[in-house]
C-alpha cells in the first residue's frame, strides 16, 4: 500500500516542537545515566521526568533575549523545576544535546524513506513480472536498437531501487550517532560512562571519538545517500516522460476526469508529475555543495554548518520522500500501450534483425568484417527507401548463397531476443 501520508509525518519530525522534543529526550537520559551512575538521587530524577517540559512560544520569547536557543530551551523547561533544575545540562554542552537530538530526528526521517523505498519496490517489481513478457523496442542514443521487454526495464529499475536500500542501511549506521562527552569532546565535566548509557537508551550508536560536535562528513553521506534516490528517480521519470511523447506514445501518466492539460489546448495530456520529480531532483542536489563545504569546519567546531543544515536536512529528506510517495502513484496507475509499442517496433521495417542477420552469415563461415558489409548495404538501402529489410536480405544474391529463405525466416522473430528473460528475472530475484 503507498504510504500517502508521509509527507505530513516528515513535516512532523522536522518540526520546532519535535526537534525541541528531542532535545528534552537527551536531557532527560543524561538525568537517567546519572542516576543509574549515583550522581542524581533517584526522587530528583523522577520529579525532573514528571515536570520537565517546554513551551515553543516561550522559548522564541526568551530567546529574543538570550539570542541562544539552547539557553532559551533550558531557560524555558527550568522554568517548570524547583531546585532540581541543576541537574539539567549539567557538565554538557549545547551540541550534545542539538547533534544527538538531530540523529535520533534524522533516524525517524530515515524510516519514512525506508519505507517508502519499499512501497516502490514493491510497485515495480508488481509491474515487472506483470510486463515481462510485453515486447517493447530497445533504444540507444534514443535510437531504435533492439527488442527488449518493458518488465526488463522495471527490472533494471527494481535493482537499482534495491541498491538504494542497501545505501540507507550503510548511512544508518554513519548517521544514527550520538554524544555526550562536553565541550570539545574531552569528558572534562562528564563521565564517560554517561554517554554508554545515554546512546543505549536513545538507541544510538556511540560516536567513539568527537571534538564538540559531529563531524560532518556523516550528514553530508547522507545528503550524498539521498541525491543518489533523487537521481534515480529522475531518470525513472525522464523515461516516462520521453515514452509519453506523441511520437512514441508507449505509456501515459494518468490522466483523472476532469483533469486539464493546458489553458490554449484542450487535447493535451502531459506528464507532469514525472516533469515534477525531475526538477525537484535539481533542487536536492543543489544541497550537496553545500553538505560538502560543511564538512570544513574550523578547529573543534564553528558555527557555519548549523543555519545550513537547517535548511537542507529537512528540505531534502522532505522532498525525497514526496518524490518517492508521487512517482509510486505515477507507476502504479501509468497506462501501457502494448499495441503502440509493437508499432513502434515494426517502423524500422525489420532493422532491428541486421545483428541477427550478420550473426547467421558469420556462422555460415564469413568472417565478420564481410558480414557486416553485407548487412549493412542492404540495411542502408531499406532505411533510405523505406522498404522492408528482410524482403532486402531475400533478394541479395550474395546473402542467399550462404543463408535460405526458412534460415532467414527463422532469423525474423522476436523470440529470438527473448529467451533469456526468465533467466535474467530468476539471476535477479524477481521470481
Amino acid at each position: 500500500m503507498i504510504n500517502r501520508y508521509s509527507r505530513v509525518e516528515m513535516e512532523k519530525i522536522f518540526s520546532e516542537k519535535n526537534k525541541y522534543q528531542k532535545w528534552l529526550d537527551v536531557e532527560l537520559a543524561v538525568v537517567k545515566a546519572r542516576m543509574k551512575l549515583g550522581e542524581v538521587p533517584k526522587k530528583t530524577y523522577k520529579k525532573i521526568k514528571v515536570n520537565a517540559k517546554f513551551d515553543v512560544d516561550r522559548i522564541k520569547e526568551i530567546e529574543k533575549q538570550t539570542r541562544h536557543d539552547m539557553l532559551a530551551f533550558i531557560e524555558n523547561v527550568n522554568e517548570n523545576l524547583g531546585i532540581e533544575s541543576k541537574y539539567i545540562h549539567q557538565g554538557i554542552t549545547s551540541n550534545d544535546i542539538k547533534d544527538t537530538g538531530l540523529a535520533l530526528q534524522l533516524g525517524e526521517a530515515l524510516n519514512l524513506v525506508k519505507k517508502g523505498l519499499r512501497n516502490l519496490k514493491a510497485v515495480i517489481k508488481e509491474k515487472a513480472l506483470l510486463h515481462k513478457d510485453t515486447v517493447m523496442i530497445g533504444r540507444t542514443h534514443g535510437i531504435h536498437a533492439e527488442p527488449i521487454t518493458f518488465g526488463l526495464k522495471l527490472a533494471v529499475w527494481y535493482k537499482e531501487i534495491e541498491r538504494h536500500q542497501k545505501r540507507l542501511n550503510q548511512v544508518e549506521d554513519i548517521i544514527k550517532v550520538g554524544q555526550i562527552s562536553g565541550a570539545v569532546g574531552t569528558f572534562a565535566t562528564i563521565n564517560p560512562e554517561v554517554e554508554e548509557i545515554v546512546m543505549d537508551e536513545l538507541g544510538l550508536n556511540t560516536a567513539l571519538v568527537t571534538n564538540q560536535i559531529l563531524q560532518r562528513d556523516r550528514h553530508a553521506d547522507l545528503i550524498s545517500k539521498i541525491n543518489l534516490i533523487a537521481s534515480s528517480l529522475e531518470k525513472f521519470s525522464t523515461e516516462i516522460r520521453n515514452l509519453q511523447r506523441t511520437d512514441i506514445l508507449e505509456v501515459e501518466e494518468n490522466f483523472a476526469k476532469g483533469q486539464k492539460g493546458s489553458s490554449a489546448m484542450p487535447h493535451k495530456k502531459n506528464p507532469i508529475v514525472s516533469e515534477r520529480i525531475s526538477g525537484l531532483a535539481r533542487v536536492i542536489r543543489g544541497n550537496l555543495i553545500p553538505a560538502f563545504e560543511n564538512v570544513n569546519l574550523w578547529h573543534e567546531r564553528d558555527l557555519t554548518h548549523s543555519s545550513v543544515e537547517r535548511i537542507i536536512l529537512p528540505d531534502s529528506l522532505i522532498l525525497i520522500d514526496y518524490m518517492i510517495d508521487k512517482f509510486t502513484d505515477v507507476l502504479t496507475n501509468l497506462k501501457i500501450n502494448k499495441n503502440t509499442m509493437k508499432l513502434n517496433i515494426n517502423k524500422t521495417n525489420g532493422l532491428i534483425y541486421s545483428q541477427k542477420v550478420m550473426l547467421a552469415l558469420i556462422e555460415k563461415g564469413l568472417k565478420r568484417e564481410k558480414a557486416y558489409e553485407l548487412v549493412q548495404r542492404n540495411a542502408m538501402k531499406s532505411w533510405e527507401k523505406d522498404k522492408n529489410f528482410q524482403k532486402m536480405i531475400e533478394n541479395d544474391g550474395e546473402v542467399m548463397t550462404y543463408l535460405n529463405k526458412e534460415e532467414i525466416g527463422k532469423v525474423f522473430n522476436y523470440d529470438n531476443f527473448l529467451n533469456e528473460i526468465d533467466y535474467i528475472f530468476e539471476r535477479g530475484k524477481l521470481k
